[in-house]
């Protein structure tokens, strides 16, 4: 399946300013790209080795938005990310905190594996939710998105890095929905299922027609998801649409969560995607 095209809905999101972790490629741009067409002034962060690379694809998407190169595991440069979007944009409606590392390991995780798995994903989660909250409070409030996962939910072999990483993200959106309350600031979380990322794509040595139908039968729709279809949902979490909606995790996993042991059975047999 070709990825799907969103239909933005028009000026949602105008005069507001967001700030998404690792929009230089995957999930992250895809959210960037869709907040930018439905109005937002947007930041982004990405490694320096992937700045150029993201530059050139929204280049080629007809936008600019303030790319601002780092590594999350550093909680200096948290802080001065945070201090050059509101310095640079005048402040900050919208988070979403996606960057994450993948370390995939179990038994042989090491103490830095995990060091890496934290920093990069829920430590920095915290740490943005943090520094955001004064400003947002100022401007009336706002609205945080994490990038959890599927992985947050359920055992899989050899992932006790990033698997635990995520579950610290699906507590860390609970508390912090609860205390943020009072500054007018509502957090949330989705989950996506197996969706086709740079990473994934790497994995399937770029044989999407090959690996979709067998990684894609892990889901009910029985195909893998693409970032698109994560940006649509990560938009409604930070619009006005949710305005009642906090310290919850939407699944955008494609039915992964849901499905039995029986797998796709009969069903995906007749509808004829099997």
């Amino acid at each position: 399946m070709n990825s799907p095209t969103r239909i933005p809905i028009l000026g949602r999101f105008k005069g507001k300013v967001a700030l998404v972790t690792g929009g230089t490629n995957g999930i992250g741009h895809a959210i960037a790209l869709e907040l930018l067409r439905e109005g937002a002034t947007v930041a982004v962060t990405g490694l320096p080795a992937d700045a150029d690379e993201g530059r050139r694809a929204f280049t080629a998407a007809g936008f600019a938005p303030l790319i601002i190169a780092g590594d999350l595991a550093d909680a200096a440069f948290c802080r001065k990310l945070v201090g050059e979007v509101v310095s640079q944009l005048g402040r900050i409606d919208c988070l979403v905190n996606n960057a994450f590392s993948f370390i995939a390991k179990g038994l042989d995780a090491t103490r830095e594996d995990f060091e890496r798995s934290f920093n990069v994903g829920p430590f920095a989660f915290a740490q943005l939710t943090q520094l955001v909250a004064e400003p947002m409070k100022k401007n009336g409030g706002g609205a945080i998105v994490n990038v959890s996962s599927i992985s947050a939910w359920i055992a899989q072999p050899n992932r006790w890095t990033y698997n635990t990483a995520k579950g610290a993200v699906a507590q860390l959106t609970r508390c912090a929905a609860l205390d943020l309350v009072p500054y007018k600031i509502r957090v949330n979380s989705v989950s996506p299922g197996w969706i086709w990322t740079r990473e994934v794509d790497k994995a399937a040595g770029g044989d999407r027609a090959k690996y979709d139908p067998i990684w894609g039968q892990y889901h009910m729709l029985a195909r893998m998801g693409h970032p698109v279809e994560i940006a649509g949902p990560v938009l409604f979490l930070l619009s006005d649409d949710a305005s009642f909606i906090t310290g919850t995790d939407l699944p955008v996993d494609g039915g992964y969560n849901g499905l039995g042991p029986e797998g796709l059975g009969q069903t995906a047999k007749i509808a004829g995607t099997q």
